[in-house]
């Protein structure tokens, strides 16, 4: 007769928050652990979220479309299947206050109170920070707020529990103003940006407008979500970050005759195929090992050197939009490793089969350009990262091949690598002799090894 509360999961390192795409089961339907309940999309990506205990689903909490922090209930699942809704609830609460059972009351009352010490480091949902910023909360004020939620978490009910007894209690106020007066002003400034953030999201339920209101012969088409995320990824890292792009071109001739050589055998032999993206990987983790204060990212005036190299590789996705997964400990891994890691990524990635860790963590990310036949490219930063790599097309050239007989005209093939980097950070000094590296180790590239 119990009844188990299911709460949104963490999906990754740093991600608080996910939308409610679809609920995958309805009110009254059985469900067994871990069979998919819903599917939530994160900043990082779309997945389908497990029920934590098989039973049936007795009351869905969120709606589709709500952004829900992670820890929040979304669910209650009964456990046995029978309508125990009353009885917990009375085996709960007090007799005393048998009508405060459907809503914490009993908390509400806690949140009248402060905390002895101030609770740093909590995490705060959204919607919290708006209702405190509107009270003139501050976060000093903020951290001594009892929260019932998940590890002390102030809720909803919390925070407005809290701002109902500052009206009632006249004494309390007298003392937040001490405090208002220096936070409040400064806090104000920060979340002037946050204020004016929705005017860029009625920029899609804007632009589409009816036909009649462009001229010519037009289709409409409203951004699905992810291009939209994606619209706010570029726009943002474009103005955090001054871009500058170097360019090298790479005698890459070797690379490309050892493949020819090794693709068909490794093929039979592992049933997977040898692409060049590995053994660029390879090559950008060595020259990252060379210059490390191109792994690293950007804090306000801090800079957070990696000593993981997570290098993120660029997936086309059937829709036409982009995900970067990223390959962990790239540097720690062997040619066939990186292979079996690039060939993995990619197809989950084609599938929808991704999960959060996948994304989460990149330091370094490299996009291949030449698969699209593309020469070269000038690409945008993966926020925080401050450095990405763009691969071009490999090309057949005539070029001069010097021999201890005298020079000879030949035919190489080249490629072309545009590294943009954070001019805040990375000068032109490091970021052009952190390419030239990549290029050397391509075009140092022994075809003796095996694979």
């Amino acid at each position: 007769m119990a009844l188990v509360e299911m709460v949104m999961p963490k999906m990754g390192e740093s991600i608080m928050e996910g939308t409610v795409l679809k609920w995958l089961k309805n009110v009254g339907d059985t469900i067994e652990q871990d069979e998919s309940v819903l599917e939530v999309a994160t900043d990082k990506v779309d997945t389908e979220v497990p029920a934590i205990q098989g039973g049936v689903l007795k009351e869905i909490l969120v709606k589709e479309g709500d952004v829900v922090a992670v820890g929040a209930p979304i669910a209650i699942i009964s456990t046995n299947g029978e309508d125990t809704t009353a009885a917990p609830a009375a085996a709960q609460t007090p007799a005393a206050a048998p009508q405060a059972a459907p809503q914490p009351t009993v908390a509400a009352a806690d949140a009248v109170a402060k905390l002895d010490h101030p609770a740093s480091g909590r995490f705060y949902s959204p919607l919290v920070l708006n209702i405190a910023r509107e009270e003139g909360i501050s976060m000093q004020e903020l951290e001594y707020v009892p929260g019932t939620g998940k590890e002390g978490r102030v809720s909803k009910k919390d925070i407005m529990a809290y701002v109902e007894s500052r009206k009632n209690a006249p004494q309390q106020p007298a003392a937040a103003p001490q405090v208002q007066p220096q936070v409040q002003a400064p806090a104000a400034a920060p979340q002037a940006a946050p204020a004016a953030a929705p005017a860029p999201q009625a920029a899609p339920a804007a632009a589409v407008k009816p036909a009649s209101s462009y001229s010519g012969n037009v289709e409409i088409m409203e951004m699905d979500r992810m291009r939209r995320m994606i619209a706010d990824r570029m726009v943002e890292s474009k103005r955090i970050s001054p871009h500058v792009t170097s360019f090298v071109e790479a005698d890459v001739t070797n690379i490309v005759n050892w493949r020819n050589k090794w693709k068909n055998e490794y093929k039979k032999r592992e049933g997977e195929n040898l692409t060049f993206t590995p053994i660029i990987i390879e090559a950008i983790a060595k020259a990252i090992k060379d210059f490390p204060m191109i792994n690293v990212s950007v804090d306000g005036v801090n800079i957070i050197r990696h000593k993981d190299i997570n290098i993120g590789m660029a997936v086309a996705l059937p829709s036409g939009n982009l995900i970067v997964p990223n390959i962990k400990n790239a540097d720690q891994l062997n040619l066939n490793g990186l292979t079996k890691k690039v060939n993995d990524l990619a197809n989950r990635g084609r599938n929808n089969k991704l999960t959060p860790d996948d994304l989460a963590g990149g330091t370094y990310t490299v996009s291949n350009v030449g698969s699209f036949g593309n020469v070269m490219g000038t690409p945008i930063i993966m926020q925080p990262q401050v450095a990405i790599l763009a691969v071009g097309t490999i090309t057949k050239k005539p070029a001069v091949i010097e021999t201890p007989e005298g020079d000879l005209i030949g035919i190489r093939h080249f490629m072309f690598l545009s590294h943009s980097y954070d001019h805040r950070v990375v000068d032109g000094s490091l970021g052009g002799m952190f390419v030239r590296r990549v290029a050397d180790y391509l075009e140092g590239f022994d075809v003796s090894r095996t694979i």
